[in-house]
């Protein structure tokens, strides 16, 4: 096992590479090993993680200065979407969920922070239900089984929030013990470092919750036990888009003039369309790969039925290009596959994800 490349690569970045508890032993938190204790980029830390780092969104504001995106036409963010993309061992899914159910944070109480949730994915089957979507290590398709989204109001609030102690207590950063006891007990849990990935939110709608989900001290109160799976609390549909540098302004412009009526639909909760931030930096973060999308539309449903209530309908349909049932005419447009009308903006096809999440947090505005 690896301990050290985890050290490295998956140390701090990005709400959360692994979970951290107060305890030093359990499931979820590691032992600390004692190469790993020796190691000189692990004592650097340390003295790093014990400074007091309280900071403000105002000591970040150059982080929201979008001069360089608007002068290329693209679109200015309406929020900013921090994600982690995790590796979860077959088997420790629900190990996995109960370190994040049991975490230390104090999210929900941050400057700045609109919503989270954890996500597994999923494959869709025809009867309605749903299957936890593990991927295979062989093919690198594990990666990304679970991915932990935040949205933040402005870049410059996760910026806060990734060099604040609340981002050390949720990490385990509080002192070099609990430190290495997170990393290690991660690479028990995860096939490989997590890998963080940042998004411009773009074109954001999203409704005020029903309800709110009881938090303490900032953070989800909910039981886990660690043997089975946390319940759905939504349903998240995303499509992937690999769209090129030279078409993004086009990309974006076209979906800026659609017409939406998704907010009309029962059980909308959010939707957005992400612009990965190619060039943010942290621990962890790593070049993007030419496989990787650029942009992914995410809508979060209430839950499947949500969903395919939308998928059956008109309003699908019609923000699809086609016409309703009944209509005697079908426009030229309709005919073609989704987004065909003019030439394609992407160099391959769309992909679509799926998740369920859980641990829900929210405010009152939604996300």
């Amino acid at each position: 096992m690896k301990i050290l490349p985890l050290l490295l690569l998956g140390a701090v970045g990005v709400d959360a590479f692994a979970p951290a508890s107060p305890s030093a032993v359990g499931v979820g938190t590691f032992a600390p090993a004692s190469r790993c204790a020796a190691s000189p980029h692990a004592l650097r830390m340390s003295s790093t993680v014990e400074e007091d780092t309280a900071v403000g969104a105002d000591s970040f504001l150059q982080d929201d200065d979008e001069s360089d995106l608007t002068s290329k036409g693209l679109l200015k963010r309406d929020r900013y979407v921090a994600t982690n993309r995790f590796a979860v061992r077959p088997g420790k899914e629900a190990k996995f969920e109960k370190r994040w159910a049991t975490r230390k944070s104090r999210l929900a109480s941050l400057d700045g922070f609109r919503y989270f949730h954890l996500m597994r994915r999923v494959t869709l089957n025809d009867d309605g239900s749903s299957t936890y979507d593990g991927g295979d290590k062989k093919d690198e398709t594990n990666m990304g089984n679970y991915v932990s989204f935040t949205v933040w109001e402005k870049k410059s609030h996760f910026s806060a929030w990734r060099k604040g102690d609340a981002f050390k207590e949720a990490h385990g950063g509080t002192s070099i013990g609990a430190f290495l006891s997170t990393m290690v007990n991660s690479a028990l849990v995860l096939q490989g470092p997590p890998r963080p990935a940042f998004y411009d939110g773009l074109l954001m709608q999203s409704t005020k919750p029903e309800s709110i989900p009881e938090t303490v001290d900032g953070w989800r109160n909910v039981a886990a036990d660690g043997i089975n799976v946390l319940p759905a609390e939504c349903f998240v549909a995303c499509n992937q888009f690999y769209v090129p540098a030279e078409n993004a302004a086009s990309f974006e412009q076209r979906w800026a003039k659609r017409e939406s009526k998704l907010k009309e639909c029962d059980g909308f909760v959010a939707f957005s369309m992400l612009r990965r931030d190619g060039q943010a930096k942290g621990h962890g973060t790593s070049p993007m790969t030419p496989d990787e999308a650029t942009y992914q539309s995410t809508t979060i449903w209430r839950d499947r039925a949500a969903f395919d209530a939308w998928r059956e309908g008109n309003n699908f349909r019609q923000a699809h290009g086609q016409k309703a049932e009944g209509e005697k005419k079908e426009s030229e447009e309709a005919k073609k596959p989704e987004g065909q009308g003019p030439p394609p903006q992407w160099s391959k096809p769309p992909t679509p994800v799926f998740y369920e999440g859980t641990l829900v947090i929210t405010g009152e505005e939604g996300a």
